[in-house]
């Protein structure tokens, strides 16, 4: 089965940063929840990414030799991009918006970033010498989930980190884990928000057989590594800046 696996890190990160500008321009130019064909195609292979972004953030995990920074690196670009993910917001109005809650809601403050640090936190919490007990740890996962509800992906895409990284070497078991976790965000998405777009939140389920190609590899190319360690993380600011400069002059 092995001499299957075709994919390394970087080319499935290029997918996930592929399906991501398509899902973000749609969300920008077809604003709401249309029922049409083509930005519903659009969110679809937007929903690649998430799961794609948690796999790695749980692989990083394995294979950082300095958590810490790593860490540090993880919520620095969680802090650049709520600027970016609020600019390219569609409900945008101003400087005041870059405030939490200040528009009075409470899901969608901030981006999807800020669940990804908090889910390599709920790694460490689990494998954690110092916190002794796992009824303490337990708890402090379920303060981490409170810490990043708000965000976009809500708490979701840090359990998810939590379940790759629990069950490395378990490719089933952590799509399976996946698969739970965004049902529940589908379940209230479907109820609160939209019910067509609550179904749509399953489409991540087409980031299995990308994932299943997996090597374990970055890349054979440490220029190219090098490269694209920084660029899967610069991007995500970067391009919602360019989507909300476009949104503001057209």
């Amino acid at each position: 089965m092995q001499e299957h696996r075709i994919l390394n890190a970087n080319i499935i990160k290029t997918i996930a940063i592929i399906a991501m500008t398509v899902d973000h321009v749609a969300w920008a130019i077809f604003p709401g929840y249309p029922a049409e064909w083509l930005p519903l195609a659009m969110h679809m292979m937007g929903r690649l990414t998430c799961p794609i972004m948690c796999y790695f953030i749980a692989e990083g995990y394995h294979y950082t030799k300095n958590i810490n920074k790593y860490t540090f690196r993880l919520f620095a670009f969680a802090i650049l991009s709520h600027f970016a993910y609020l600019f390219a917001s569609t409900d945008f109005a101003g400087w005041k918006s870059f405030i939490p809650f200040y528009d009075g809601n409470i899901l969608d403050q901030t981006s999807v970033m800020w669940s990804l640090a908090w889910g390599l936190v709920m790694l460490r919490i689990k494998d954690s010498q110092k916190i002794k007990g796992n009824t303490l740890k337990t708890i402090l996962v379920i303060l981490v989930c409170l810490i990043c509800f708000p965000s976009d992906w809500s708490c979701i895409a840090a359990l998810c980190i939590l379940a790759f990284g629990t069950n490395r070497g378990k490719f089933k078991t952590q799509m399976l884990y996946m698969i739970f976790y965004v049902a529940m965000y589908a379940t209230v998405y479907f109820f609160s928000i939209d019910r067509l777009y609550g179904l749509l939140q399953m489409a991540v389920v087409l980031s299995i057989p990308v994932l299943r190609l997996y090597n374990g590899t970055r890349g054979k190319n440490r220029q190219v590594n090098r490269f694209m360690k920084w660029f899967f993380y610069l991007y995500y600011p970067l391009h919602l800046v360019i989507i909300g400069w476009l949104q503001a002059v057209r």
